[in-house]
């Protein structure tokens, strides 16, 4: 497999990012071989550079990211994301050894890119793209939150001060941009929540728009919906958040 950097950084990596507090990125590609027996793989993420704290966790966390995309087997250990694609290779040709007939190529695209950026804030998204047999492949998208101040991952539970409330304004605007009456279930016209009970998607992103709430295909909704996004405006929710977004 083949690794090659980007040289030319992305446009928000140039010289004022030293005065407004911004890290800097390169875009790298991973590539699997071209082989008769190897899966179509091809990865391209932004690669923060430094040797900061927050640069080391932004690193580490898209790397364990991608290894959790690539992962087909329980007993994986693998740390790198060359070796997540072995493991993925490893793992198509073993059940190519088995179906030889019926086993069609696997194929795995993952784009990654920084989303959103201020002094204090750092959102890394991860569109994949995932075919390991079946009808059709499957598409995901991954945001990633990050406080560069403190170096951390922020979880989801850690964005808001108020959740209940923020989760209330969430599914008003939920209702009506899907347009389900504010009387009937969440469930009413054709959504998939359990328990017919409103609840927030697993992925939460920071965009120059606003706070995305990204439902992504089978979490709510059935895979020819697509991904479901609702996109709250900060001005209409900058006193829920923990952390004050610069626009």
């Amino acid at each position: 497999m083949k690794i090659r950097i980007i040289c030319t950084l992305f446009l928000f990596a140039c010289i004022s990012c030293e005065k407004d507090g911004k890290l800097t990125f390169e875009a790298t590609t991973f590539d699997q071989e071209n082989c008769d027996d190897c899966p179509l793989v091809t990865i391209t993420v932004p690669k923060a550079l430094g040797t900061s704290k927050i640069v080391r966790t932004v690193n580490d966390v898209v790397t364990e990211e991608i290894i959790s995309l690539l992962n087909f087997d329980e007993d994986n250990d693998a740390e790198t994301i060359n070796s997540a694609m072995e493991s993925f290779r490893k793992e198509y040709q073993t059940l190519k050894e088995k179906f030889p007939e019926e086993s069609m190529q696997w194929e795995a695209e993952i784009q990654g890119d920084v989303v959103f950026e201020d002094a204090r804030i750092l959102t890394i998204r991860l569109k994949s793209y995932l075919f390991t047999g079946g009808a059709h492949g499957y598409s995901t998208i991954r945001f990633s939150n990050f406080d560069k101040r403190k170096g951390i991952e922020l979880e989801n539970s850690k964005l808001f001060k108020n959740k209940g409330a923020f989760m209330d304004l969430a599914e008003a605007k939920f209702r009506s941009q899907e347009k389900i009456p504010a009387t009937q279930s969440i469930n009413s016209t054709g959504f998939m929540f359990d328990g017919e009970t409103f609840y927030l998607p697993e992925n939460i992103g920071f965009t120059p728009e606003g706070i995305q709430l990204l439902y992504n295909q089978y979490e709510v909704a059935s895979y020819a919906d697509g991904p479901i996004i609702l996109t709250l405006p900060y001005d209409e929710v900058k006193d829920y958040l923990t952390v004050k977004i610069k626009t």
